[in-house]
């Protein structure tokens, strides 16, 4: 702690006396500061001891020094030191009972002490204070790396809680809370998330400091910092206390960010070298060679083929103003670092992202997470395939493939190829060249319907439904099987086209179907 007006009271060489103010002489001392100015405050920061000898004062005036006592508390005077002796042998009794009043201590300093001995007094505690607090600081220094290096980063959090005396909380590269200590902080550190998504806007390093977190403890001081050395924050620390940091615990807090942010952001040589490594498994296994990628991912990638696993496919789209796919790289290791689940991710430079991921894990649902949140904002399309090993992992990326292309043409975050391959066929014709042809297919029907006599649509309808057998077909319609026959001679007559053709009355039920789906009468009128 920097020096108290009680500390330079105890000194023994300075032998100063209390007049006033006795209750707060553990007010901190900033500096000493020696002036004769009627108003000293312009040149005042606040937190100094401020001798005088009274000369340009009229210290026996009690309506002027109420107004002296009055600006130099405003101003944030520590307190005041009067020379004895020198122009008054005595303080004033107008002095005193203005310093009284207004609560300013007043030291009486004897005419055998210096201003320049108080003012070394000072100086030097301040000097021992520094020195104590770097001091510390490098040895919080020492004890966090060694938890860091030994333990891991939740024992860093529990030393570096310690040491500012207050709660400490880390972040992942998604705004996602990874520890905290003490662990009753969880919960706190997870209301910052807005806080802690605007500082992920901003290039590393960044901090912001909030003056208190939302629904939590109002005494709260939360200093926000970003970790990570590039143009991308990898993480944040938040650090939570009742009063701004000390020198000491600023210490701390800078060693930590530095310790948190080797751990979270690793080298650009090692990304680059797990990239290319996962990139190799990736070529392994859908070339057909699942053996060699198992023998290549070792310890790595090599549980994430121990278990069925998800092939998906993040594409975005070429009207981005920034490319998101890394955003979404980071967000899916981010929920497997969480979950301790292996993941493959690799860009392939071309505006796509294919990641290998645990079936049924956290990666999985932090994909679909994102794009029930995110993706559409940002651009982002994603294809997933259905559960697969390393066998069958080319099969898979088709899957993934298929999916993403409906997915892009249904303007969908996200489509599952289980979408695909189970129901109707029908939501796969949700195109517009689909509807395009089918309306022009039955096109001269519906005017031949709208114009003449004769139902012939719901006639092909309801023949094609019966397979082609006339008698519950014109039961269906409450015809004659002759009217029927004589309903789809005109239907081939119209169209040009013979209905004993397979692949005509394929055509023309699938046409029916796609605009008789709910909606699509309405659209294509």
């Amino acid at each position: 702690m920097p020096p108290t007006l009680a500390s330079l009271v105890q000194h023994s060489a300075l032998n100063l006396t209390v007049r006033a103010g006795e209750d707060r002489l553990r007010t901190p001392v900033l500096w000493v500061h020696a002036s004769e100015l009627a108003d000293p405050v312009p040149y005042m920061e606040g937190g100094e001891l401020l001798l005088i000898t009274a000369t340009g004062l009229d210290a026996e005036d009690p309506e002027a020094m109420r107004r002296y006592v009055r600006r130099l508390v405003d101003a944030g005077v520590a307190g005041l030191g009067f020379a004895l002796g020198v122009n008054y042998e005595d303080i004033p009794e107008a002095l005193v009972s203005a310093a009284r009043e207004a609560g300013l201590p007043l030291l009486g300093v004897p005419r055998r002490t210096p201003f320049l001995a108080i003012s070394k007094a000072v100086s030097a505690a301040i000097a021992a204070d520094q020195y104590r607090a770097v001091t510390a600081g490098f040895e919080a220094q020492r004890e966090l790396t060694r938890a860091a290096l030994t333990e891991g980063p939740e024992a860093l959090l529990a030393r570096l809680a310690g040491y500012v005396d207050g709660w400490v909380a880390l972040y992942d590269a998604s705004g996602a809370v990874v520890a905290a200590a003490p662990e009753w902080a969880a919960r706190r550190a997870a209301r910052l998330s807005a806080d802690v998504e605007r500082l992920r806007e901003r290039p590393a390093p960044a901090s912001a400091v909030l003056g208190g977190a939302p629904g939590a403890h109002a005494d709260d001081r939360v200093e926000l910092q970003s970790l990570g050395t590039g143009r991308r924050v990898r993480g944040a620390l938040a650090v939570g206390t009742e009063a701004a940091l000390g020198t000491a615990e600023r210490y701390a807090v800078h060693s930590a960010v530095a310790l948190l942010t080797l751990t979270t952001e690793r080298s650009r040589g090692l990304r680059a070298a797990e990239q290319r490594l996962g990139s190799a498994v990736l070529r392994m296994l859908l070339s057909g060679q699942p053996d060699h990628a198992r023998a290549v991912a070792g310890d790595l990638y090599g549980r994430l083929l121990d278990a069925p696993f998800r092939l998906l496919i993040a594409e975005s789209a070429e009207s981005a103003d920034d490319d998101p796919l890394p955003t979404v790289a980071e967000t899916l290791e981010a929920a497997a670092a969480r979950a301790r689940e292996a993941v493959l991710a690799v860009p392939d430079g071309d505006g796509r992202l294919t990641v290998l991921a645990v079936d049924g894990g956290a990666v999985v649902a932090a994909a679909e997470e994102y794009a029930a949140g995110k993706a559409e904002a940002a651009g982002v399309v994603i294809g997933l395939s259905a559960p697969t090993g390393p066998i069958a992992a080319s099969g898979a990326y088709k899957q993934a493939e298929q999916a993403l292309s409906v997915a892009r043409r249904r303007g969908r975050a996200l489509v599952e190829h289980e979408e695909l391959a189970t129901g109707s066929i029908l939501p796969l014709l949700a195109d517009d060249a689909v509807r395009a042809f089918a309306d022009g297919m039955l096109r001269a029907l519906h005017d031949h319907d709208t114009k003449g006599r004769g139902d012939l649509v719901a006639s092909l309808r309801a023949w094609l439904s019966r397979h082609g057998q006339w008698d519950a077909a014109a039961a269906d319609l409450g015809v004659h099987r002759h009217t029927l026959r004589y309903r789809m001679r005109r239907v081939e007559e119209i169209l040009g086209r013979s209905l004993d053709d397979p692949d005509v009355r394929m055509e023309l039920w699938l046409a029916l179907k796609t605009t008789t789906r709910p909606g699509a009468e309405e659209q294509r009128k």
